[in-house]
């Protein structure tokens, strides 16, 4: 398959932007995307003819109700649910505390939940936060030399007091992907709510929650494509039978129980325009993945051809920068071993400078990198990285090219000279 990234670059009006008169290079997908036109079109649109609020007798009103409907039933085509298990909200970490409130309502003192050191503060913090009610918090370790969660670590932590087990997808911090089919098996084993972050997993691979069986799933539209949008699916029967918190008047069914206050409506359908276009983007390459498509219709269909060719284009990119960085004096790439999957976004520490000198020489450049933890703090201090200020962070997105990624590898070629 040959990925047209022209065509992709094309649709993104940001791209053109200019930094000391260097062509911007943005590798800093996990922090989030760059817009195509088309999403900021769909924002425009409601605010200028759909503006209101919910459930009214008029136009506007009415058009607004059907957007919210509409966009719930891209994201169920996202994740392979029906669109009555989808929950919009301001990010994923406001969702997730909703959430871990709602479960807590059901908990009692010495019920314990699992955690992980991999995860971004997002699925942390929201759980720790319940030791204040006498809840235990087991953490997961990470086999710091290959970056990847204990396995075994991960079963000790489970028992018959286990109410929630909560893990990422793809590490925000180091683009380590779990196996959350068979952590979420396990955890259903000692009947654990199974809650699965992926906000920095989203844009670089297929998700059908069915087959992973998890309870609740959690990403941003703005870490592919789209404006800051949240979005929670939930099993339906788990979700009903939650007590979450919300005032009294509002709805007390599934998904609206989840949605305190009014929504951002031009979000939400700006956030389903971005589920558009990549499906739009699986018109052109469906023909390569027969196979994996068996048995999909409609836009799933489109949108998991979508992301398998987003996934096809990105991972030998990533290996190509990973094996270049590799031989850099003085660079360490932290990540999973070869042939572990992983996402596009590849952490690294240099010998001779800091983080934050990095992506400050580099930004000069036009070239735009993360440093510090990015909110995996827990894996950062882990790693015995946080004193020296983290990592320096590249992330990949299916509109960044090879001349992108030699401009930052010679960039820190560059840095691994100086004194």
């Amino acid at each position: 398959m040959k990925f047209d990234v022209e065509s992709v670059r094309k649709q993104f009006p940001a791209l053109e932007r200019k930094i000391n008169g260097y062509p911007a290079a943005y590798l800093d997908c996990p922090g989030g995307t760059q817009v195509p036109q088309r999403v900021v079109d769909k924002v425009v649109e409601y605010l200028v003819w759909h503006n209101c609020n919910i459930h009214g007798a008029f136009a506007t009103s009415i058009e607004t109700d059907a957007i919210i409907v509409e966009g719930r039933k891209a994201y169920a085509d996202l994740f392979g649910c029906s669109w009555e298990e989808i929950s919009f909200g301001a990010n994923a970490t406001t969702l997730n505390f909703n959430l871990a409130q709602a479960i807590a309502r059901d908990l009692k003192p010495g019920d314990e939940i699992v955690i992980t050191d991999m995860d971004h503060e997002g699925n942390r913090g929201p759980w720790e936060i319940l030791e204040e009610r006498g809840i235990v918090i087991r953490n997961v370790k990470l086999d710091l030399d290959n970056c990847i969660i204990d396995m075994e670590d991960y079963k000790k932590c489970l028992n018959s007091k286990t109410k929630v087990a909560a893990f990422n997808y793809g590490s925000n911090g180091v683009g380590t992907v779990s196996d959350v089919k068979e952590m979420t098996r396990l955890a259903k084993e000692v009947g654990a709510i199974t809650v699965v972050d992926a906000v920095n997993y989203a844009l670089h691979g297929p998700i059908d929650v069915l087959d992973i069986g998890c309870d609740f799933l959690f990403c941003s539209a703005y870490k592919f494509f789209g404006p800051h949008v949240g979005i929670l699916y939930g099993k339906k029967e788990v979700m009903e039978a939650l007590k979450t918190l919300k005032v009294k008047e509002q709805e007390d069914w599934a998904p609206l129980k989840f949605e305190t206050g009014t929504l951002n409506h031009e979000g939400i359908y700006g956030a389903a325009e971005a589920v558009e276009f990549i499906a739009d983007l699986g018109k052109d390459y469906e023909q390569y993945f027969e196979d994996k498509l068996v048995g999909l219709k409609g836009r799933r269909r489109k949108v998991i051809a979508g992301m398998l060719a987003i996934e096809a284009y990105e991972q030998p990119i990533t290996e190509y920068l990973i094996n270049e960085l590799n031989k850099i004096p003085g660079v360490k790439v932290y990540g999973p071993p070869k042939g572990h999957p992983r996402t596009s976004t590849i952490s690294f520490t240099m010998a001779n400078k800091s983080p934050r000198e990095a992506a400050e020489y580099l930004g000069d450049k036009g070239i735009f990198v993360w440093d510090g933890d990015f909110f995996a703090s827990k894996t950062v201090f882990v790693l015995g990285l946080r004193e020296s200020g983290g990592l320096i962070r590249i992330g990949l997105a299916p509109y960044n090219t090879k001349e992108e990624i030699d401009r930052a590898l010679k960039g820190i070629r560059e840095l691994s000279n100086m004194e």
